[in-house]
């Protein structure tokens, strides 16, 4: 970006709530069934229906707000949002307008520069989903109207991200909140969770704001921050050949790397909102919130910092193990059965998460029970077994979540760290390879790598190597000095 402009960029996010059933009907909210079968005269929007409020999606809506430090408001009001989109059958959607649910909130992130920065939340509020436009099967555009009355929670934040490094950042921390209050999976993918960008430019220094556009269509985290990028130059290049920013909705093309134009953006007045005359305004008192704040999980924030203080693990190893609840309560589950906290985290950092991303799962499916990994470690700090032999039965127990101790007992890999066994296999090795000796005398310290593999070979890798490596030292050592 031309250093001497800056960006101002806001995001919509739209979170798909986890409820079974939708906003204001009994139909079910489940993904991927056969289209049009989850719908019924009210989220249809058939004349004479009354629409009934989820319980659980203010429950949820609320939990949201109380983990991003919002105002939860003990009165909100639903309102029609009207617009015409083929896949709106009412004509309206049913959204919050001028009294929203949660308001003044913020969430904290940190920049690769180590720099924090708190980002406002403007507002969240509860809303209906619209349906979907199908336009990939040949000449026609289908619609699909299961989506609609599917709950949403829209959560819009101040203008006051500055790059799309942030936006991005914020985006990844909204979505690990949904998913640690397990009020939504946070698929984009799937579409469970969306984010439009607003954004515009202006010069360093200015307090006025440039014309904004809206970015929509981007279905990954990594797609956000490029479309974001893309749109600041865009509008960069035009205010630098002296052209104007048109106010518009864009769409993102990620194959092309480029937005293209959908419509002129919408101000709030087009939308004619007015309160919905079907329902009746919603009221969070006091014992509600009360017992909606009692269900608030320990957020990742306050747990990365436990994790730190408690474990006594670095800053890195606790934002790693924080960053899914799932695998946070792995790791908790596995320092229960073991106090090597530090190895219990190098193991799930290294070998299990790799596991999880080369077979695209997720850890409650993982075949190592937390039980069994601490076995494991446990091994490997009373001697029993050496590191090398932990890396080799690790997939023997992947492949059944079997027991380390009982392999090693199969196998007879207990390692060895009787002194006298090894100082007769050092002993051994020596003899037997006097040129290399003649190399470490000489002054060639690396040969000692070469003596340490023959003695593991000799005891096909079972002899204690701290053990060995002193040994051989001493060995070593005597020869020079005598």
């Amino acid at each position: 970006m031309d250093a001497k402009y800056e960006a101002v960029i806001g995001l919509e996010v739209h979170a798909q709530l986890l409820t079974t059933s939708k906003v204001f009907c009994g139909c079910s909210t489940k993904f991927g069934n056969e289209p049009n079968t989850n719908v019924c005269p009210i989220c249809l929007g058939h004349p004479g229906v009354l629409p009934v409020l989820n319980k659980k999606v203010v429950e949820f809506t609320t939990l949201m707000g109380l983990a991003t430090n919002c105002k939860i408001n003990s009165k909100s009001v639903f309102a029609r949002k009207n617009y015409f989109y083929p896949d709106l059958p009412k004509g309206y959607q049913i959204s919050q307008y001028e009294l929203p649910i949660c308001e003044h909130g913020w969430i904290e992130v940190t920049t690769t520069d180590k720099e924090k920065r708190k980002i406002g939340i403007t507002r969240i509020h509860m809303e209906e989903d619209a349906g979907k436009s199908i336009h990939d099967r040949g000449n026609e555009t289908l619609v699909d109207v299961n989506r609609c009355g599917v709950p949403l929670m829209e959560i819009v934040s101040e203008p006051e991200l500055k790059t799309a490094e942030e936006a991005y950042l914020y985006l990844s921390k909204i979505r690990q909140i949904v998913r640690y209050l397990g009020i939504c999976d946070g698929n984009m993918e799937e579409g469970s969770l969306r984010c439009d960008a607003n954004i515009s430019i202006r010069l360093k220094g200015d307090s006025v704001l440039g014309t904004k556009t809206e970015i929509k269509n981007m279905n990954s985290f990594r797609n956000v921050e490029r479309a974001i990028n893309y749109e600041i130059e865009r509008q960069i290049d035009l205010v630098e050949n002296n052209e104007r920013v048109v106010q518009e909705t864009l769409l993102w093309n990620a194959d092309l790397n480029e937005a293209f134009s959908m419509r002129s953006k919408e101000e709030a007045h087009d939308y004619r909102y007015f309160p919905d005359p079907d329902l009746m305004p919603v009221f969070v008192d006091d014992i509600w919130l009360k017992n909606i704040s009692a269900s608030l999980p320990e957020l990742p924030d306050i747990k990365k910092e436990r994790f730190v203080r408690q474990y006594l693990l670095p800053v890195y190893d606790a934002e790693i193990l924080t960053q899914s609840k799932p695998i946070a309560d792995y790791y908790e589950k596995v320092v229960s059965y073991t106090d090597d906290f530090k190895s219990a985290s190098n193991w799930i950092m290294g070998d299990v998460l790799k596991i999880l991303n080369e077979e695209k799962k997720e850890i409650p499916n993982f075949s190592i029970s937390p039980e069994f990994l601490a076995e494991l470690i446990n091994l490997i700090k009373s001697g029993a077994i050496s590191g090398k032999i932990a890396k080799d039965i690790f997939p023997e127990m992947l492949a059944g979540n079997i027991s380390p101790a009982a392999i090693v007992k199969k196998k007879n890999l207990l390692q060895v760290s009787d002194v006298k066994v090894i100082e007769k296999t050092v002993d051994e090795i020596l003899s037997s390879h006097p040129q290399e000796v003649e190399e470490y005398l000489s002054g060639k310290e690396k040969v000692i790598g070469f003596f340490i593999g023959r003695i593991m070979k000799q005891t096909a890798g079972k002899a204690n190597p701290q053990i060995a490596n002193k040994i051989l030292h001493e060995k070593l050592n005597s020869l020079k000095n005598n």
